[in-house]
């Protein structure tokens, strides 16, 4: 399997997101944003974290604006997998690939630790290695991490089963750390094959740093 990781001007967690993948036995590519194409051997492409742009309008807004977005949402229009962490959550919504919106945390402060996550709904690849209900500890690193959608949309997103994922205590109660819509921490496109999430599952690979929770939260998309 291929996985191609998205570089822009300030990105900061790729490398990151290439040894997390590489250790579960992919193969890895780092796309500059000037590309204008994605590589036809490409199995998911990831948008990873960082400050893109070094978030000087909105997070995400300038990058979606890169030669490769065009090539990214060609690919993600013909079925292909994309994966967007955090900043690379926000692109993606900047982007129209995912629905709603990424603004201020509700503290204005950036937050950074470990902070526990529900899985709401594991009929996707990316989470298909986890049961609804599950709680994983995976590490936050974010200053605009509150997602915003209207009550509309928000609707649409559990009657569709979009939403993923839930910020949470250790018993899978709600706990929001950032003022999320009902404490959302990820979601999906319609199709399925599209999904973001603000926590950083790259950096959950070894208990010796914290967690290897993001290890089963990877693997969905290394099946066959």
């Amino acid at each position: 399997m291929k996985v191609v990781i998205l570089q822009f001007p300030g990105t900061n967690c790729e490398y990151d997101t290439q040894h997390a993948f590489e250790s579960l036995g992919a193969k890895t590519e780092i796309l500059w944003h000037k590309s204008e194409s994605v590589p036809s051997d490409t199995d998911l492409l990831v948008v990873a974290g960082g400050f893109s742009y070094g978030d000087y309008l909105r997070s995400g807004a300038i990058a979606k604006f890169s030669p490769v977005m065009q090539a990214v949402t060609k690919y993600a229009k013909s079925g292909g997998k994309v994966l967007g962490i955090c900043n690379g959550f926000q692109v993606l919504t900047e982007a129209g690939l995912l629905p709603g919106a990424l603004k201020r945390n509700d503290s204005l402060h950036f937050l950074s630790k470990h902070h526990h996550l529900k899985v709401v709904n594991n009929d996707n690849i990316f989470l298909e290695k986890l049961c609804n209900g599950d709680v994983v500890n995976v590490p936050i690193a974010h200053h605009d991490g509150n997602y915003y959608i209207d009550e509309n949309g928000l609707k649409e997103l559990y009657e569709n089963n979009q939403v993923l994922l839930k910020y949470c205590d250790e018993e899978g109660n709600d706990k929001n750390p950032n003022g999320s819509v009902g404490s959302i921490a990820g979601v999906c496109n319609k199709e399925k094959n599209v999904f973001g999430l603000m926590p950083h599952p790259e950096r959950a690979m070894e208990k010796l740093l914290g967690s290897d929770d993001g290890i089963k939260m990877l693997q969905g998309f290394l099946q066959a």
